[in-house]
């Protein structure tokens, strides 16, 4: 590990203070992603600045909205009375995401800026656009079973790992962010990039931007929401698929409104518009839900290890609509 500078915020202005006083500085929350990489020489700061004891609050608004600290840990947003009743899909995610002694750690802010889980990106023998820019990608030939079936390039076929993430897209979350520029808001749909030509531009965030809070706004069908993960073991292991979802009906059995994420097919967590628009105001059956699903995966690029996934992730899509049918009825 390289020799690095510690410091500790008090405040969100003195954290961006501290980190714009070297370049590589990085912000340090719970550290179960940074320090790995860290270790494996990935990531080698001059600098952290421990942002851990920032706001922790997790405060319900007037208006049904939540508003939650970037540094609350996973194990207390999962927990939270609140989150639990009126927006499940979020505690279904952040409990399918890690173990317990993880998610104890792990603070909202790192678990949004957690990078790829790929081989090849951990692996200093192997070539990787992500570490390093334009030494080519050895996942494009190599074993790309895990690897992104949408939104994908030819420099990069990582997935992003987050299981909370995916929820917090589908609930239309928005980021607070504070940098030497001062603050601004982002929806999280906006915050990562796509790889194109770039896959080691990751986020929009600015140099030493730091994320302070996280907003969910009011959403009157949140409590009929679910989230499902398809993985290769019952418990910490990252997505094949997954899909996070909530399902408002008329009183015909039609769809009235819908929110639909998937985690573990692209380079961030995916918002399933396609899927959403082709549903609104049509019926709720099951075939419907599966021409949604095929909808939005038409543009899907599989490799040669992962093909599965597509047909998986119709399937998953189309089951956890029809689960949340079954809830409404």
């Amino acid at each position: 590990m390289t020799p690095f500078q510690y410091e500790r915020a008090a405040t969100a202005p003195d954290a961006v203070r501290m980190a714009s006083n070297s370049a590589s500085a990085k912000y340090l929350g719970g550290g179960t992603n940074l320090v790995d990489l860290m270790r494996e020489t990935i990531e080698t700061p001059e600098r952290l600045v421990d942002v851990s004891g920032l706001s922790r609050t997790i405060e319900t608004r007037p208006d049904g909205s939540l508003l939650i600290g970037a540094a609350a840990t996973n194990t207390a947003l999962a927990s939270d009375l609140t989150v639990r009743r009126d927006f499940p899909l979020l505690a279904r995610a952040i409990l399918a995401g890690a173990s317990g002694q993880i998610r104890n750690m792990a603070t909202v802010g790192g678990n949004i800026l957690q990078r790829t889980r790929c081989a090849y990106f951990y692996d200093d023998a192997a070539r990787c656009n992500k570490r390093e820019p334009g030494a080519g990608c050895d996942a494009l030939d190599g074993f790309n079973r895990i690897h992104a079936i949408l939104g994908a390039s030819p420099a990069c076929v990582a997935t992003h790992p987050s299981d909370m993430c995916v929820a917090l897209v589908a609930l239309d979350a928005v980021v607070h962010l504070e940098g030497a520029n001062g603050t601004r808001r982002i929806p999280l749909a906006d915050l990562h990039r796509l790889p194109e030509g770039r896959p080691d531009i990751e986020t929009v965030l600015q140099p030493h931007e730091l994320i302070t809070a996280v907003e969910i706004p009011a959403l009157s069908f949140a409590r009929r929401s679910t989230y499902r993960k398809v993985r290769d073991r019952a418990s910490y292991a990252f997505a094949l698929v997954s899909v996070g979802a909530a399902l408002d009906l008329s009183e015909d059995g039609s769809v009235r409104d819908i929110r639909l994420a998937l985690g573990g097919v692209a380079h961030k967590p995916w918002r399933a518009l396609k899927a959403e628009d082709a549903l609104r105001g049509q019926p709720a059956t099951e075939a419907n839900f599966r021409a949604a699903a095929e909808a939005e995966l038409t543009d899907a690029a599989p490799l040669r290890d992962n093909a599965f996934k597509v047909e998986l992730a119709r399937r998953t899509i189309t089951a956890v609509l029809s689960e949340l049918k079954g809830d409404a009825a």
